[in-house]
C-alpha cells in the first residue's frame, strides 16, 4: 500500500498497536496514510493529532464541509488522488446532498470557483490556492481580503491550518506512494 515497508494492524504490538487503536476508523481499519508511518509511530501520533485538531476539533468555527472542501481543493492542486478520493467522500457524507457535492467538485476540478462560491468562502479558497501553489506570493492583502469578505482572524487561521495540513498529507502520500488499495473512503478516525 506504499513504497516502503509497513506494519499491519494485525502484526502490531506495543506502542504501535495502541496508536493504531486510536487511529482506526469506524470500520475497524487503519487508513493507508497512517500505515505508512508504522515504522515511526511517533510521527503517526503527530500526524493524527494535527489531522484531528485542524479538521475535526469542536472549537473550529468553520463548517466541516467547508474545511473538507479546502482539503479536496488543495489535494486537486497537488494532484493527490488518494486525498481527493478520501475527502470528497467525506464531503459528500457531511453535505448529505450528492448533487450539491458534485457541483462543488466540478467547480474545484474546473477551477471555476465562482460558479459555486462567493464572498468569504471564495476568498478563503483563493487564499488556500495561493498558499498551496505559490506560498511566497501570499501577501497581507490576501488576508485583508478574507477579512473584508467576512472571515475573522480565527477563521483565517483555520483555513491556513487546513491548507497546510493537506499540503503535508499530500506530500506524505505522494512521496511514499500510498495507494487506495483496501481503503474505505470518507470515514474519519473516532
Amino acid at each position: 500500500m506504499s513504497w516502503i515497508k509497513t506494519i499491519e494492524l494485525e502484526e502490531s504490538e506495543g506502542k504501535l498497536k495502541k496508536i493504531y487503536q486510536r487511529a482506526k476508523g469506524p470500520n475497524g481499519k487503519v487508513d493507508n496514510i497512517m500505515l505508512a508511518h508504522s515504522l515511526r509511530p511517533h510521527s503517526m501520533e503527530g500526524h493524527m493529532s494535527l489531522y484531528k485538531n485542524v479538521l475535526h476539533h469542536a472549537n473550529n468555527e468553520l463548517p466541516k464541509w467547508y474545511l473538507e472542501t479546502i482539503g479536496v481543493y488543495v489535494s486537486l492542486l497537488n494532484q493527490c488522488h488518494y486525498c481527493i478520493e478520501h475527502h470528497y467522500a467525506g464531503l459528500k457524507r457531511l453535505l448529505e446532498n450528492d448533487g450539491h457535492a458534485e457541483k462543488i467538485n466540478k467547480a474545484l476540478v474546473e477551477g471555476d470557483l465562482e460558479s459555486e462560491f462567493s464572498g468569504a468562502e471564495l476568498s478563503g479558497l483563493q487564499y488556500a490556492k495561493a498558499l498551496t501553489v505559490a506560498p511566497a506570493s501570499v501577501t497581507e492583502e490576501i488576508i485583508q481580503d478574507c477579512r473584508e469578505q467576512g472571515f475573522d482572524d480565527g477563521k483565517i487561521l483555520e483555513i491556513n491550518q487546513v491548507t497546510a495540513y493537506f499540503n503535508y498529507a499530500n506530500r506524505t502520500v505522494l512521496g511514499l506512494g500510498v495507494t487506495l488499495k483496501n481503503e474505505t473512503l470518507g470515514l474519519s478516525p473516532t
